[in-house]
This record gives C-alpha cells, sequence and structure tokens, in this order.
C-alpha cells in the first residue's frame, strides 16, 4: 500500500520548502482549512490523517505497532521522504507536536523547523510538573471513553475547542470525534493520555515554535513553559484565546505567529 493512500495524502500549494501538517486526537486533516491557506503561495503543502483517523485505511491500524507514538513518528518520516520537497517545516496539533519531535530526534537532518501547536510531552501531574491532569483523571476519561465513546466524545469535544462564540466550530470537532471508529480512538487515547516523553524533549534539535492558548484546559500554559525550559532553540507564543484549537478558533492569530517564527529561524 503507498504512503499516499495509507494516509490519505493532500498536496498543494508551491514553493521550495515544504510544510507538512499532522492533526491531532479525533481529528483529521481538515481541522487545517482555516490556516493552510495562508502558506500556500509560498510553501507545498501536505496534509495526511494519521492511520486511524479520518480517510487513512483503518485496516493498516497494528496495536502493537501504534502502542507508542513512535509508529507515528516512523510513518512521518515516511512521508516526508514520499512526498516533501526542500527543506521541511513541520506543524503539529496536540498529540502531533509530540509525534514531530520524536521524528526529528530521529532524523532531525529532515527537518528545518517544527511548530507545535498545542504541545504535551506529559498529561499527567509529577511532582513539580504540572500536565494539568491528575492520574485518577485520565483514568476516569478512559472509563468513560470505553463505556460510552459517543457521550464522551460529544460532552468532551466542545469543551476541548472553547471558542463559544463559534459553536459551529464545537458541533465540527464533536462530529469529527464521532466519525472515528470508537476501538481505535479508545486505543489512541490511551497511548496518547498515558505517554510521557519529558525525557525526550531536550534530544530535539530544530528550531521549534510552541504556539498555545492563553486558557487551554488539555495543554495548560504551565506545560508550554516547561517546553520551553526544556526544548533546545524553542520560541514560546501564547495566543489569548480559549480552547485547544487555536488553528481553527484563531486562524489568523495562529498563523501570524508562525509567519514570524519563520521569518525570524528560517533564512
Amino acid at each position: 500500500m503507498s504512503v499516499h493512500t495509507r494516509h490519505n495524502v493532500s498536496i498543494s500549494g508551491r514553493g521550495n520548502a515544504t510544510m507538512v501538517f499532522a492533526h491531532g486526537f479525533g481529528c483529521d486533516q481538515a481541522m487545517w482549512r482555516l490556516m493552510t491557506p495562508a502558506f500556500e503561495e509560498r510553501f507545498r503543502i501536505v496534509r495526511y490523517d494519521l492511520v486511524g483517523s479520518g480517510g487513512s485505511d483503518l485496516s493498516a491500524y497494528d496495536r502493537n505497532k501504534y502502542g507508542t507514538l513512535h509508529g507515528h513518528a516512523a510513518d512521518l518520516l515516511e512521508i516526508v521522504d514520499a512526498c516533501a520537497e526542500g527543506p521541511v517545516i513541520f506543524v503539529g496539533h496536540s498529540v502531533s507536536a509530540m509525534i514531530g519531535m520524536l521524528a526529528t530526534i530521529q532524523a532531525p537532518q529532515r527537518f528545518a523547523a517544527q511548530i507545535m501547536i498545542g504541545p504535551s510531552p506529559c498529561y499527567i501531574n509529577d511532582g513539580d510538573y504540572i500536565g494539568g491532569f491528575g492520574r485518577s483523571d485520565i483514568d476516569e476519561l478512559l472509563d468513560t471513553m470505553d463505556s460510552n465513546y459517543l457521550g464522551w466524545s460529544s460532552n468532551l469535544a466542545p469543551v476541548i475547542m472553547g471558542a463559544q462564540d463559534q459553536p459551529q466550530l464545537a458541533v465540527e470537532l464533536t462530529t469529527s470525534f464521532c466519525r472515528n471508529d470508537p476501538e481505535i480512538a479508545r486505543h489512541f487515547a490511551k497511548v496518547t493520555f498515558l505517554s510521557d516523553h519529558r525525557a525526550d524533549v531536550p534530544k530535539s534539535t530544530p528550531p521549534a515554535l510552541i504556539l498555545q492558548c492563553s486558557d487551554d484546559l488539555i495543554a495548560p500554559r504551565t506545560v508550554g513553559d516547561y517546553l520551553y525550559r526544556h526544548l533546545p532553540s524553542s520560541t514560546l507564543h501564547v495566543i489569548e484565546n480559549i480552547g485547544h484549537c487555536p488553528h481553527m478558533s484563531a486562524p489568523s492569530a495562529s498563523s501570524q505567529a508562525i509567519n514570524d517564527f519563520l521569518a525570524a529561524n528560517l533564512r
């Protein structure tokens, strides 16, 4: 099976460098539609669906391979090799920010920069580290998914989106969550929310933009501050926005922050 088919790869734009966009949990590549037009005149744009999400080939979902985020990072490197031209700027939302970071550690020469939107290397509080959740909170979240995935999606997606002045976005995210295969989604949620990649953070060397909302339930400000302290060559930019999806609820502010970062870090 080709990489293009497995990941439902979409390519647009034009330019000597490539921006590769990867969505967060429960989403698909359509979530980038409000932001990518800002870059299509200057960059080759590659969007794809993580295996198990969106229009990807669900039969390719292997619980052993995707039992850690490293399986998705290996996929990303295959996509870069098959679809990218010139320097690569990776843009990852939420869990995909960590997937991208793992890929940059494995093949730093392939990446000119990484944009991390709402990233978190660990969601669970641990001593002085505040990830935003207690272990019991995560266990309860996962138990609720196991017992009533559609109800969980309907209740949590609007909270994740925020943007109460744009209710259509909460509806869209809820619909996206509910479209996913429940068995795959539950497995991916466990891998996502129980992962801890804090030890990997200092190993990632390409210039990085940490793009965070001022009020984010999933990735609180403490997480952004932690990454900024421990991630080499990183820049932290906080957008005044409520929610976990600024590329949807605040696309202009997100695009401007990315443009400013690229102007300062790419020559």
